[in-house]
């Protein structure tokens, strides 16, 4: 377990602070002052920030005093008042044990006790506090919620955004022309992606390579691929939640489509595109290069996927059925 962490003292403060700006190194402070070289640098990285009410730079009352009021914040969470409890859940996490497991376990044995929640709290002020015990965690996340991300799902900040509840029946049970869904199929390369629109009833794809994924711009690749449809094959479309689809409205005009959104991670709600992108994977898998692939050499891929049989179709194509439908074969 190594040794027992101390507290540093104001006295050994100064001595951090002389020896710093004397441009010692920090190995050799730590060997000066008896302490290991990451407490050195933790000490440095933690208490020289620039902020509103200071301009930067390590000084030791004023880093006595943060750490102080940092121990009586401490003091909040059951794990800082009780040692060997957080031991145990440190090596229970160390072990690759997750914190509700942990918690889980302890509530078995006759001794302390902690929820997973107290245990995530810990273990993100901690993290916050630049001592990364995030790192022990399963998934290794510095906060909850997916990387990179916060504030929630994006799909608050859509606008005019309709559940897709209140899609038409006639979508959901596939017995009515003219319902979409839309989707990106991503790859591996930085910027490569494909949009890919799918006719719930026929099962007919359109695949179009736009350079990025920008809401503005998919908007209009989809209005133009749409718009000289007939009416009759451009009722709805349905999206996940992504900011690409953040301009969604600007299809309630022309072509004149309305548009719903899946619930918040919930994509299996737009089966159909993503079943399309699944099977077209076995043209294109993810690290395929697009920038190697002509527009034409996507065509033909597109083209053959359409030109499939499929059962749900009673073994026609998905091109066959659409056809029929654009020409006015089929009634609905």
């Amino acid at each position: 377990m190594g040794r027992e962490y101390r507290q540093l003292s104001l006295d050994e403060r100064i001595e951090i602070y002389r020896l710093h700006a004397g441009g010692i190194s920090l190995r050799q402070i730590a060997r000066e002052i008896d302490r290991h070289h990451t407490t050195i640098s933790r000490e440095l990285g933690r208490n020289s920030g620039r902020t509103r009410a200071w301009s930067g730079g390590y000084h030791p009352r004023r880093a006595q005093d943060l750490a102080a009021r940092r121990r009586q914040w401490d003091c909040r969470f059951k794990l800082e008042r009780q040692p060997d409890l957080r031991r145990i859940v440190k090596n229970g996490l160390a072990m690759g044990s997750s914190p509700e497991q942990i918690a889980g376990r302890l509530t078995r044995a006759d001794g302390p006790t902690i929820s997973h929640e107290s245990i995530y709290r810990y273990v993100y002020h901690r993290s916050a506090q630049k001592d990364y015990w995030h790192r022990l965690l399963p998934r290794r996340k510095s906060r909850r919620g997916l990387p990179g991300k916060r504030g929630g799902s994006p799909a608050s900040f859509i606008k005019h955004r309709r559940p897709i509840q209140e899609r038409p029946p006639q979508a959901r049970h596939r017995n009515q022309c003219g319902h979409w869904e839309a989707d990106y199929m991503l790859f591996a390369g930085y910027g490569h992606n494909l949009l890919v629109l799918h006719e719930r009833q026929t099962r007919f794809t359109i695949v179009e390579k736009l350079p990025h994924r920008r809401a503005t711009l998919t908007a209009q690749r989809i209005a133009r691929q749409l718009r000289n449809l007939p009416s009759y094959l451009r009722r709805t479309i349905s999206f996940d939640n992504g900011t690409e689809f953040a301009e969604h409205y600007r299809l309630h005009r022309a072509p004149g489509i309305e548009t719903f959104f899946c619930d918040v991670r919930s994509p299996w709600q737009k089966g159909g595109v993503e079943n399309a992108i699944g099977r077209l994977r076995r043209y294109l898998p993810r690290k395929t290069n697009l920038d190697e692939i002509s527009s034409g050499q996507l065509q033909k891929i597109v083209k053959r996927f359409n030109q499939t049989p499929r059962k749900c179709l009673d073994f026609q194509t998905p091109a066959e059925a659409f056809s029929q439908i654009l020409n006015g074969a089929l009634q609905t």
